[in-house]
């Protein structure tokens, strides 16, 4: 073999290597190709699965929400289904006779009306938050004035609850609630927090204001599910602030429709008083300043049947106000508190309490550490202006700007 010959020979063996190198990598970048190509396969394939189950999910016949109103002899079950459809139906053989109570909301098949399953109870957010986790710390100490009234409340609310014996064994049926009224700043509002706290139950607080919904039928239906989740914690108390706002007068000549739905949540909340038993363990609180606009059926007797008035406090009661609300400040020896509670006379609680804050605030406004009977005077000048002529004498005995 020539010199050119073995040339040939060795390139074309070199071609041949090059040849094969270049065919094993592009084979290398077509597997990996494959790979990738396989991989996004199976999750395309993945993805149509849970696409045709979820269509085969909305393909199939809805079922029925419905509500239990009553147990039949016959083993079956009148459901309401909407505000006018009610009907009889059977239940499934999973599903205990014991589990089906009056108000569960229930699922009903499409096709037979079977009951199927026991839904949870639905109660919108907004009552949930109405319901106090934090039990208030106030207590009958810190209420000043009103021992007549404290004494009324708890044979009112709490006797019932912690010794419901007591009235089984007289026969006597227990009162459904109280209502508080009074001028505003009075207490009511703090004496109510008291029996929370003392009497150990749920306590429930909604504003009035907060049952009037724009839309027909939301605070009728809130007032349903309040008094249903007061049913569910049991012991309760419900208390509701301010409820001239939809417990006024009917008015038979009202066109407002915002007027309208606002009597039909009093309506709804008269069905609630009249439709739960006494020994339920739930007990009604309410609070106004406006006794004269609330509606006759509200508070008639069976219903709200006590009133506890919450006057502003007399001499004696003011007097037990501001030692509380100065114990924690520190105040000049000496100070007649008598002499203070007759120059704040017609002052509600509040008011007192905001004097004894401006007093504190006027001691720290001259950098001095104690509160003196000067302090207190500014106090009194600044909350109630109107009796600034009755202490004219005073103001140039003492020499000071007001």
């Amino acid at each position: 073999m020539s010199v050119s010959e073995k040339v040939l020979n060795f390139n074309f063996r070199k071609y041949l290597k090059a040849k094969t190198r270049q065919k094993k990598n592009r084979n290398i970048l077509l597997n990996k190709d494959l790979f990738k190509i396989r991989k996004k396969r199976n999750f395309l394939n993945i993805c149509l699965k849970i696409t045709l189950e979820e269509l085969s999910v909305i393909q199939k016949e809805a079922s029925f929400i419905g509500e239990i109103i009553q147990m039949t002899n016959n083993e079956k079950v009148l459901i309401k289904i909407s505000d006018v459809e009610k009907i009889l139906v059977d239940f499934s053989i999973k599903i205990k006779k014991s589990e089906l109570k009056t108000g569960a909301r229930v699922g009903l098949k499409s096709e037979t009306y079977t009951i199927f399953k026991i839904l949870s109870s639905k109660i919108d957010p907004l009552i949930s938050l109405m319901k106090v986790d934090n039990i208030p710390l106030s207590t009958y100490k810190v209420i000043g004035g009103l021992e007549k009234q404290i004494e009324k409340i708890r044979e009112i609310i709490e006797l019932p609850i912690k010794f419901p014996e007591i009235f089984q064994s007289l026969g006597v049926s227990q009162p459904k609630g109280v209502l508080l009224h009074g001028p505003p700043g009075t207490g009511k509002t703090l004496l109510a927090r008291a029996v929370a706290n003392q009497s150990g139950c749920t306590f429930i607080r909604v504003s009035g204001s907060e049952l009037v919904q724009k839309y027909i039928g939301e605070g009728s239906r809130m007032v349903r599910e309040v008094f249903l989740m007061a049913k569910n914690h049991a012991p309760s108390i419900i208390f509701m602030d301010e409820v001239d706002s939809i417990g006024s007068s009917r008015n038979q000549n009202t066109s407002s429709g915002g007027d309208s739905e606002v009597q039909r949540t009093m309506l709804e909340l008269l069905n609630q008083l009249d439709g739960f038993d006494t020994q339920e363990n739930i007990k009604i609180l309410m609070a106004t300043n406006r006794l004269d606009v609330l509606d006759s059926s509200l508070i008639r007797p069976g219903r709200i049947d006590r009133k506890i008035k919450i006057p502003n406090p007399n001499t004696e009661g003011r007097i037990m106000i501001l030692k509380i609300h100065l114990k924690n400040i520190r105040i000049e020896p000496g100070i007649d508190l008598w002499e203070v509670s007759k120059k704040i006379e017609g002052c509600s609680g509040a008011e007192i309490k905001a004097i004894c804050m401006e007093s504190g605030m006027s001691a720290v406004r001259h950098f001095r550490g104690m509160v003196n009977f000067r302090d207190i005077q500014k106090a009194i000048f600044k909350i109630t202006k109107k009796k600034i002529a009755d202490f004219q004498t005073t103001r140039k005995l003492f020499d000071y700007d007001i």
